[in-house]
C-alpha cells in the first residue's frame, strides 16, 4: 500500500504506534518532528494582515493621521481584526482539508501538508478570537459590532456562502469593505458615501480577479469543475467581464468623487486629485490582463504587495493625494 504525502507528512501518534507493535513487527520508529513557530505563523497567514492597513485609510482621508491618540486607536484595530481575521483562516483550512490537499499550491497549507496537526487548529481559533475580543474593549463599542459582523460573514462564508458562485466572491468584497468601516468606527469619524461606494467596487473587482485566477489554475491542469466552489472554467469570461466594469466603477466613483464640495474641503490643489484616476484606470488594466495571462497569484493582495509597477502605482498615487493637501 503506498500512502499520499498528506498523510506521510507527520508521524504517527504515540497511539498509533502501539497499535502498530501489538499487530506488526515494527522496523522504525520516525521521531516526531517538533514544529516550528514558523509554521504557527504561517497557519495565521500573518502576511496577510496587510489588508488591514485599510483600517488606516479613514483616518488618512479625514486628514488626522497626526492625532497620536487616533493612531493608537486604529493601531489597536488593526491588531484585533488581524487576530479574527487568522481566526477565520485556520478554521477555514480545516474545513477545506480535502479540497487543498487537491490544489496545486494550498496543499502546502501547514494543516493540509500535516506540518501542523489539526488540534493545533482546534486551540488557535478560540485563543485568537480572545484576544481580538480583549482588544476591542478597548475601542468603541460599533468596532465590536463590525467585528463580529465580520465574524459572522467569515463563518456564514467557511460554512456555506464558498460554496455558491457569486455570493461568495460579494462575501469576501463585504469583507474588505468591513475593513474601511472598521476604521471609521475606531476613530468615530463619519462614513462618507464615496469612500464606501469605492470600496465595495474595487474589492469586488479584487474577488473576482481571485476567482479567475483559481480557475485558470484548473485550466492548466486540465479540470473542469472547481471542487466545492461551484464554479466552471466555461465561466472565466463572465468572472473577467464582471470584474473589470467594477475595476472601472471604482474609477468613476473616483472621478465623481474630485468634483464633491468634500475635495474642495480638504485639499488645497484639488485638480491634482484627477492623476489618481489615470493611475486608478491603468492599475485595474494591468490587473485584468496579468490574470487573464495567467500570471496572477491567487490573493490579488500579495500580488499588489509584491509586483513593482503596483508599488510604484502605490507610491505615486501617495505623492499625489500629499502634493494635493499641501
Amino acid at each position: 500500500m503506498v500512502a499520499s504525502p498528506a498523510c506521510t507528512s507527520r508521524p504517527p501518534r504515540s497511539g498509533v504506534e502501539k497499535a502498530a507493535a501489538r499487530r506488526f513487527t515494527v522496523d522504525r520508529v520516525f521521531p516526531r518532528a517538533k514544529t516550528r513557530w514558523s509554521t504557527y505563523l504561517k497557519a495565521l497567514r500573518l502576511h496577510r494582515w496587510v489588508k488591514n492597513v485599510l483600517i488606516f485609510v479613514p483616518l488618512r482621508l479625514a486628514h488626522r493621521a497626526q492625532e497620536l491618540p487616533l493612531v493608537f486607536d486604529a493601531a489597536i484595530a488593526f491588531v484585533a481584526f488581524g487576530m479574527t481575521a487568522s481566526s477565520g483562516y485556520v478554521l477555514n483550512d480545516l474545513l477545506d482539508l480535502t479540497a487543498d490537499r487537491h490544489h496545486s499550491r494550498k496543499r502546502h497549507r501547514p494543516f493540509a501538508s500535516g506540518d501542523l496537526a489539526l488540534s493545533a487548529g482546534f486551540w488557535l481559533v478560540p485563543v485568537l478570537l480572545a484576544g481580538a475580543a480583549a482588544l476591542t474593549m478597548l475601542l468603541p463599542w460599533k468596532f465590536g459590532v463590525v467585528l463580529v459582523i465580520y465574524l459572522a460573514g467569515t463563518l456564514a462564508y467557511s460554512f456555506t456562502l464558498k460554496h455558491h458562485p457569486m455570493l461568495d466572491v460579494m462575501t469576501l468584497a463585504a469583507r474588505y469593505a468591513l475593513r474601511i468601516l472598521a476604521g471609521v468606527v475606531a476613530i468615530a469619524v463619519a462614513p462618507t458615501f464615496w469612500l464606501l461606494a469605492f470600496s465595495v467596487f474595487i474589492f469586488l473587482s479584487l474577488a473576482l480577479v481571485k476567482r479567475y485566477s483559481e480557475l485558470r489554475v484548473m485550466q492548466r491542469e486540465g479540470r473542469e469543475e472547481a471542487r466545492g466552489r461551484g464554479y466552471q472554467v466555461g465561466d472565466l469570461t463572465i468572472l473577467s467581464a464582471a470584474g473589470i466594469a467594477s475595476g472601472y466603477l471604482a474609477a468613476l466613483v473616483l472621478a465623481l468623487y474630485v468634483n464633491s464640495p468634500d475635495v474642495l474641503r480638504l485639499y488645497r490643489t484639488p485638480e491634482a486629485i484627477w492623476l489618481l484616476c489615470g493611475l486608478m484606470l491603468y492599475w485595474i488594466s494591468r490587473v485584468w490582463m496579468v490574470t487573464h495571462r495567467g500570471d496572477m497569484h491567487d490573493d490579488p493582495i500579495v500580488f499588489a504587495i509584491t509586483d513593482r509597477p503596483s508599488l510604484l502605482i502605490g507610491v505615486l498615487a501617495v505623492a499625489i493625494v500629499v502634493g494635493a493637501t499641501l
